[in-house]
Order: C-alpha cells, then structure tokens, then sequence
C-alpha cells in the first residue's frame, strides 16, 4: 500500500494531536509531509523530532525564526516556512495527498481554499471556512477534483448515515437533493455546553474558565466558549447547508447532552439512523482519513448497558439566540454567514481576554449583524471585504462597551 501523504494545518492544536495519535497507528499507511502551527514552538519542536516532517510553517514570523534556529542544532532538516503565504504553499506540494484543515477561525480560510483548488482530499475540522464562502468551496472542489470530507463530529456523523451514493456526491461535491434519496432531515445534535441549566441572570458572572470547561469533549478555548454560547451549533448548522447541498429548513437541532449520539439521518420511511460513540475526536478523524476504509482510531469501545438510556431536549432559542442569528445567516445566504463569524470572532476573544461579559458576547454578534451591509453574491472578494467591515465596526463597539 502506497503511504498518503498528510499535511495537517494546526499540527499543535487539539485535532492536530488527535490526528497525529491516528496516524502513529499507521505508520505503514500515513507519511506526515508537512506541519504547521501559529507559534507554539516547543510543541511544534517535539512534533518535528518524532515525526521528521519534510517542512513547517509557522504563521508567525519570530516563531518561525526561533523554530529555525533550534532545528539548525538536530541532525535531521526540516525546512521551515512562515508566515500565510507559507501556509499556502504547503497544501499545494505535490507530495501531499490528504490535507487536515484544522486551524481555527477565519485565518484557516485561504489555506484550505488553496487545498481545495489543489485537488487534494481534504478533511475539513474547521468550520469557518464552509460558514464564510460555502458555495464557492463547493464549486472549487467540483472544478479541481478535490475531495471533501467533514471532521466536525456531528457533520461526519451524518456523513456515515447517509446512503453510499449521497457520500460519494458529498465527498466529490456532486449537486445532490437529499428527498431523491428517501432522506426527509438532517439532525444535529448538540451537548447544551456547561450551561445549559444556568440560569440566564447568571451569565453575566460567568467566567472564561467556566466557559471553556467543556462537560463532554477536549476543544480549544475559541470553540469551547462557542459551545458555551451555542454559537458553535449555529455554526455548524450554517456548514451543513453547504456541505449537504441542503437549506436550513431540513436541518433540525437536538440537545442531547450525553454526547453518544453524534447526529442523525430521518427519511421518508420512517427510519432514524443514527451514528454513535464516545465523545473522542479521533472517530471522525479515522473514518475520513481512510474512507471508505475503515481503520483502528484507538477509542474505547462505547458500551450501551452502562449508559442505559438516551436522552434527548429541544434547544431554548430564547437562552441561546446565537441559533437563532445563525439560522438567519444561513437562511439569508451570501456575505451573511461571514459577518456574522468575524462578529463572533471578535467577541469570543474579548471574552476570553476580560475585556466583556459572556452575556455580551452573542449581543456584539447581533450588533454586527445588524450594523453591517451584506451582499448576496457570495465570491471570495466580497467575502473577505465583509469580513474585514464586519471585524471593523465589531472591535469599535467593543471600544465604546469598555
């Protein structure tokens, strides 16, 4: 078997761990080509010493120096790039088959477009990408012949409940109607997050550290607090209009906080599929490495007599408007969906710096929202321009909140 070669973008975060675990599994069939981070340097240098990439980027550049200067001293090379256009370069090397797209935020945008006009087979872990300029992914794949393979737990999980031909036309990026395949609604389940029973009056006292106590997964501060405000759910809901060829309308959420049931496929018959297992991040992983193979992921086998029952509630639109904002995006199509993540972008790192109240943060997204001009055209140029107007009048706001 010929090894793939994998170039994973955010090597140092949370699924860049996990699909490094996958792959040290696989020596036989996985080869690491390249590795890229933003500036965790002792991580990246432990990374390069076991796996011996043929290149790094780092995104920032005094990183990139230092990382350069402690790898001058190994009896290995490893060249090392910084900077976005580094990021760039490294999913387009001909050696790299498969790319993980698993930087977070809108900054893993242009990176992962330039994997996708490559042609390579990409698994996407970062929504941004899909939430901002969806339809131009998609016409980007269809064009280059890359493949699209979802990580996100919930996207995945719908992915493998789906029948074999709707996989392969979401993989290829083939225009597909769902209800021709016998399937009625797509639906997303979602843990609640750590304050699903808080009560709303609590919010405001509520602390980053709280909020990136996650009480079923292992993920990054920026998507924890997303978790924490069900931004995160918004936001999937919005990815998986595009990559299921789908509109908002036939996609349901559902809070199970148990986290086993990962989402699910209803059809026309009656039938309910649904895709089950721990909460552990290198399900997904596995399963798009290797599909439509199969591999050993390394996760304790899920045991149904010790969980007993499944339960299941419908979200509080009124406790969580972030779903309702999201379905408004995605309802509304265009430069929408990119507003309102650079809004949430903005806000969460206020958040996390000290700077607002977590009952703040979803108002500065709705502020956003309202305050900036969307188009419907949705290409790259007006994507990014709305991005950055939206980030604009965000950060202003925050001032004036301070």
């Amino acid at each position: 078997m010929k090894q793939q070669g994998i170039c994973i973008l955010g090597s140092t975060g949370t699924i860049g761990i996990n699909t490094l675990d996958v792959i040290r599994r696989h020596p036989q069939r996985f080869k690491v080509i390249a590795l890229t981070a933003n500036r965790q340097i002792k991580r990246m240098l432990q990374q390069c010493e076991e796996w011996r990439p043929e290149i790094v980027v780092m995104s920032d550049e005094g990183a990139a120096t230092e990382l350069r200067q402690l790898l001058s001293q190994r009896p290995y090379s490893v060249k090392v790039l910084a900077g976005k256009s580094g990021l760039t370069e490294v999913v387009q090397r001909a050696e790299v088959d498969a790319v993980m797209a698993a930087i977070v935020g809108a900054v893993g945008l242009l990176p992962t477009l330039a994997a996708v006009k490559a042609g390579k087979r990409v698994l996407i872990a970062n929504k941004e990408p899909l939430v901002m300029l969806g339809q131009v992914f998609i016409e980007e794949a269809k064009r280059s012949g890359a493949v699209l393979l979802p990580i996100d737990s919930e996207h995945n999980a719908i992915f493998q409940c789906l029948p074999a031909a709707v996989q392969q036309a979401t993989a290829e990026s083939v225009k597909h109607e769902l209800s021709d395949y016998g399937v009625r609604r797509l639906l997303l389940t979602a843990s609640g997050g750590p304050f699903l029973n808080l009560d709303p009056l609590d919010f405001a006292s509520v602390t980053p550290e709280q909020a990136c106590t996650h009480p079923n997964w292992v993920m990054g501060r920026k998507i924890s607090v997303d978790s924490a405000t069900m931004m995160n759910k918004g936001l999937e809901l919005i990815e998986a209009c595009a990559l299921f060829s789908t509109g908002p309308d036939q996609i349901h959420i559902v809070v199970h906080t148990q986290s086993v049931i990962h989402s699910m496929v209803e059809y026309t018959d009656g039938s309910l599929l649904a895709q089950l297992g721990n909460p552990d991040m290198r399900t997904p992983i596995a399963h798009a490495l290797a599909w439509p193979e199969r591999i050993d992921a390394g996760v304790e086998r899920l045991d149904l007599l010790q969980i007993a029952a499944l339960e299941f509630q419908a979200p509080d639109m009124l406790k969580f408007p972030a779903l309702s904002l999201a379905r408004i995006a995605a309802e509304t199509g265009g430069t929408l969906p990119a507003i309102l993540n650079a809004g949430n972008e903005v806000a969460v790192q206020a958040f996390l710096d000290g700077e607002i109240r977590f009952d703040q943060i979803i108002q500065l997204v709705e502020e956003t929202m309202e305050a900036v001009d969307y188009e419907l055209d949705q290409v790259l140029e007006n994507v990014l321009a709305a991005d950055q107007r939206a980030r604009d009048f965000a950060v202003n706001r925050l001032t004036a909140m301070l």
